[in-house]
């Protein structure tokens, strides 16, 4: 599939036409592809993230004022920060297969880059810049909480989760959460981990990540969606 028929798809997916595709093309365009191809230093989606970070720090900020009014600005501060971080902008990103389209180097594409949840997540803010320039705030903002802030109660759960999980087991239960490395592979600059976390001698929740804090927790979320019977 050619350039413009990836862009055209991608358009399909998230619901919005650009008028200048050339802004769309860019934030998916990641710096090593540009390094690559010999571009410029500047034809890459970095400016556009950093455009759509105080973008999608503004519409949620607006979203979760309007409809938590009865939060106080701490618990409104907490809950924006388990909406915009890293871990949750590249869960956003994966639902509708960002990284399917990015443009990558190389080196960063053989080596898993697709699919790494910093890069991801930053095109993601790159994709809410881009919409901002071409469309303006308030198509930024439908983008936003189409597929950033909808299923919020989940998204903090996975941002918390090996708090959470704590709070509940000291709460109803007699062991201890324990997270064991159960496998790493790949080269040392590409690492996967997985990890078990268990509740005595039961297995209760299993995760993968780039980082053991990441995989302790992916695997802290399913032990909560166990625990809590919803899964």
């Amino acid at each position: 599939m050619g350039g413009d028929d990836k862009i055209n798809e991608l358009e399909g997916i998230i619901g919005y036409c650009f008028k200048d595709k050339s802004l769309l093309r860019l934030a998916l365009t990641h710096s090593s592809y540009s390094n690559d191809n010999k571009h410029s230093k500047l034809q890459n989606n970095e400016r556009l993230e950093f455009l759509g970070d105080a973008v999608l720090e503004l519409a949620s900020s607006e979203f979760l004022f309007t409809e938590y009014n009865e939060k106080p600005e701490g618990e409104l501060t907490r809950l924006r920060a388990s909406i915009v971080c890293e871990p949750t902008l590249a869960l956003c990103a994966k639902s509708f297969n960002l990284g399917d389209f990015l443009l990558l180097g190389h080196g960063e594409d053989i080596t898993g880059g697709r699919y790494r949840d910093s890069i991801t997540s930053d095109a993601l803010e790159a994709v809410i810049g881009a919409i901002y320039l071409d469309g303006g705030f308030a198509i930024a903002k439908e983008f936003v909480v189409k597929f950033i802030l909808n299923d919020i109660e989940n998204k903090q759960l996975f941002y918390d989760s090996k708090t959470i999980l704590q709070e509940i087991v000291q709460k109803d239960y007699k062991e201890r959460v324990e997270y064991d490395l159960i496998r790493e592979s790949g080269p040392d600059h590409n690492k996967v981990f997985e990890v078990e976390a268990r509740l005595g001698e039961k297995s209760i929740g299993r995760g993968e990540g780039r980082t053991k804090r990441k995989a302790e927790q992916q695997a802290a979320y399913e032990a909560i969606l166990l625990l809590r019977g919803t899964k």
